[in-house]
């Protein structure tokens, strides 16, 4: 039975080639994104030979070699080519007659303009054709390895920021509940028990050491546990709203860039306004993103000011603004950074969206 994507549905010769070419290097790029290693390499291999069409087809780094596909020569020989390789820079022709393939094109592997490796060809005749073949692949593969370079830099950015955003929300709120469940210790101890559980599973979450991202379900209740202690603090001057749609509580987002926006409506909007107020946090489906605001009927603020602490500003004192604007923008690109509308006197309501398929997000 023929299928919509059968080998005859690709047209021509030429598209069946370029179909597979493509189709191959795809099988050989998830590997090579996580980095130049053994491993990597070993499941890549395979796919590189194919796309070269060679007999025997190294991959090395700057040492060693770390894996090899096809009839096999002494890697001490294929790493003696590697290094001349690595040494000048440049793709370049060998004879190999203790091979058991008289050729070799090797072709440099670089990352930021490092070389970092070698991809060393063994073939029974040596071309111009297939020299520059090699090094089309080499550069291709190399530009595997970048991207993998840049994930490791964006996930240490990204660790980076989470760090400073732990260092600039804990002592505030850590005080703050603290001294709340104190008050309740002598007068209430059964709640005082409570607020310090409550305490306990939210430090625990917000100081947690693994990942980037978590689910919007999983930052509402942090959110939840922080707003009750919150509330133990303000009693009846803080009044709280959540409405979230069912349909987009399984969305992933960034770890921790809810929080700190409740904390800011809390802290900015709220502890300077006679009288207290309310917070509302919505969360709402809209297509292919989720849209969560959080709004505050507080002080409200001057929007250079705000400007300042997007821009990272520390002299304004905003709980996270500028960092959850920023991972914001790593995370989905300049369209996705924080909106914020503010004047004195008018409150606060900060906007965020996430989409809700996002190939980054979903780790």
């Amino acid at each position: 039975m023929r299928t919509p994507w059968s080998r005859r549905s690709l047209g021509s010769a030429e598209d069946r080639a370029t179909y597979e070419t493509l189709h191959t290097a795809s099988l050989a790029a998830p590997a090579l994104r996580r980095g130049l290693d053994e491993d990597s390499a070993e499941k890549a291999i395979k796919h590189l030979r194919a796309l070269l069409g060679v007999p025997s087809v190294a991959l090395t780094d700057t040492e060693r070699v770390l894996a090899t596909d096809g009839a096999r020569g002494r890697r001490t020989d294929v790493m003696e080519l590697a290094r001349e390789v690595i040494s000048a820079g440049t793709t370049q022709a060998f004879s190999t007659p203790r091979s058991p393939y008289p050729h070799a094109i090797v072709a440099p592997l670089s990352v930021e303009d490092a070389v970092v490796g070698a991809v060393v060809v063994s073939s029974p005749a040596a071309s111009a054709g297939l020299a520059r073949t090699t090094t089309e692949v080499a550069r291709w593969v190399s530009s595997q390895l970048e991207l993998a370079e840049l994930d490791k830099s964006r996930t240490a950015l990204m660790e980076a920021e989470l760090r400073a955003l732990r260092a600039q929300i804990s002592p505030h709120f850590v005080y703050n509940s603290l001294g709340a469940i104190a008050s309740f210790v002598r007068t209430d101890p059964e709640r005082a028990r409570e607020l310090l559980l409550e305490f306990a599973d939210f430090t625990r979450y917000s100081f947690r050491r693994h990942g980037e991202f978590t689910t919007l379900a999983d930052e509402l209740r942090s959110i939840e546990r922080y707003l009750v202690l919150e509330k133990a603090r303000f009693g009846d001057r803080l009044h709280v709203t959540v409405q979230v749609a069912p349909e987009v509580l399984s969305v992933t987002l960034p770890f921790l860039s809810i929080q700190p926006l409740v904390e800011n409506a809390v802290r900015h909007g709220l502890e300077r306004k006679a009288g207290g107020g309310n917070v509302v946090v919505i969360a709402r489906d809209a297509g292919n993103e989720a849209v969560i605001t959080v709004e505050d009927d507080g002080a409200g603020e001057d929007p250079d000011r705000v400007r300042r602490a997007l821009a990272g500003d520390p002299s304004t004192d905003s709980v996270g603004l500028g960092n959850v604007d920023e991972r914001m923008r790593t995370v989905y690109g300049n369209a996705y950074g924080i909106v914020i509308e503010t004047a004195p006197g008018a409150g606060t309501k900060v906007s965020v969206r996430v989409p809700k398929y996002a190939p980054g997000a979903a780790r």
